[in-house]
């Protein structure tokens, strides 16, 4: 695709100085911007590079003033950064714009879907499923029986949606995602064995949701697991049976959230934290990577550590944790016969 800079100017509403014709094809870091390439500044370390990249345009923010000649077109924003964020996300609605009902595919004769729909090769649409307007449904994806899905959402390849979930509009769910599994509900029979408890509920994801790459959302036994308006999940993240997690919560890789536990709005969570099921993690909380999430939590806390401390104790408790070896060896020398 090839854009010129006045095009890109209206998209922007933004002024254009230099040659209103030059037409890009890629986006570049200003350091490696290359003829036909587009970038931007926003970071001011970055401003000698706006004099020797040899990107066709930058965004700039409109009081950048050139100190000496830019060979570059220049077009000029209020906020170069959201300004180039905006363009990349017109950029992926249009590269990804792809429309009709490739072959082969199953539908079922009860299926409905919207205006604008696209569905790839290779992928089954269950008995009653429901599907909005504009909606992006790429190659190997199955969708089970009774899912809804709502308008502007995007499957990609190989995610799998099992019955009665229900997506809202907007969403993204990204390669390899299993949303509506089993949750883990096992209970040890008069044998000692383990019997498998049904797993009757669903899985409902709000609109905005974005679900990343292998990430696995596990229907409710009973009731919905429920991820709320605005939730982002990264790659790799497990979540149980039941969960509910607040709007605008953000998740990142290899964190475990297990059944039942209800996490508030506006949290930040990092990677690879482990949370134990049946507890309330309040608003606003944030957990720093690699803790162990074990109690309630009050909204605001910040913790680390596992189990997890406030953040402060555990930096005051980590200073004493890596002298342990001295001191060990301080005791040893004490405790020693004297001769």
């Amino acid at each position: 695709m090839e854009f010129t800079a006045s095009q890109i100017a209206g998209i922007l509403e933004g002024e254009v100085e230099g040659n209103p014709e030059i037409a890009v094809h890629k986006l570049a870091k200003i350091e490696e911007g290359t003829a036909g390439s587009l970038t931007f500044l926003a970071n001011p370390k970055y401003t000698p590079y706006v004099y020797s990249t040899r990107a066709s345009v930058i965004i700039v923010n409109k009081d950048f003033v050139p100190e000496q000649r830019v060979q570059s077109t220049l077009i000029k924003v209020d906020d170069a950064y959201k300004s180039f964020s905006k363009l990349l996300s017109y950029y992926n609605q249009v590269k990804n714009n792809k429309l009709g009902i490739e072959s082969p595919v199953y539908v079922s004769d009860t299926a409905a879907y919207g205006v604008d729909f696209y569905l790839g090769a290779f992928a089954y649409l269950g008995n009653n499923v429901t599907i909005g307007d504009n909606v992006k449904v790429y190659p190997n994806v199955y969708i089970g029986d009774n899912v809804t899905i709502g308008d502007d959402t995007v499957v990609f390849a190989g995610a799998k949606i099992y019955s009665e979930t229900v997506i809202g509009k907007g969403c993204v769910i990204h390669s390899g995602a299993v949303i509506g599994a089993d949750g883990f509900g096992f209970a040890p029979d008069e044998n000692g064995e383990l019997a498998r408890v049904p797993q009757t509920g669903n899985v409902i994801l709000e609109d905005f949701v974005d679900v990343g790459a292998g990430t696995t959302i596990d229907r409710a036994t009973l009731g919905s697991t429920i991820l709320r308006r605005g939730v982002k999940l990264d790659n790799q993240i497990q979540i149980a049976h039941n969960v509910e997690i607040g709007e605008h919560t953000a998740i990142a890789a290899q964190t475990g959230v297990a059944g039942s536990t209800k996490i508030g709005k506006h949290c930040m969570i990092g990677g690879q934290v482990g949370i134990v099921g049946h507890i309330v993690i309040g608003d606003r909380v944030k957990i720093q990577a690699q803790s162990g999430i074990t109690r309630n939590v009050k909204a605001d806390e910040v913790l680390q550590g596992s189990p997890a401390l406030g953040y402060a104790d555990y930096n005051k408790s980590y200073v004493h944790f890596k002298n342990l070896p001295k001191l060990v060896n301080r005791i040893s020398d004490l405790e020693k016969p004297k001769s």
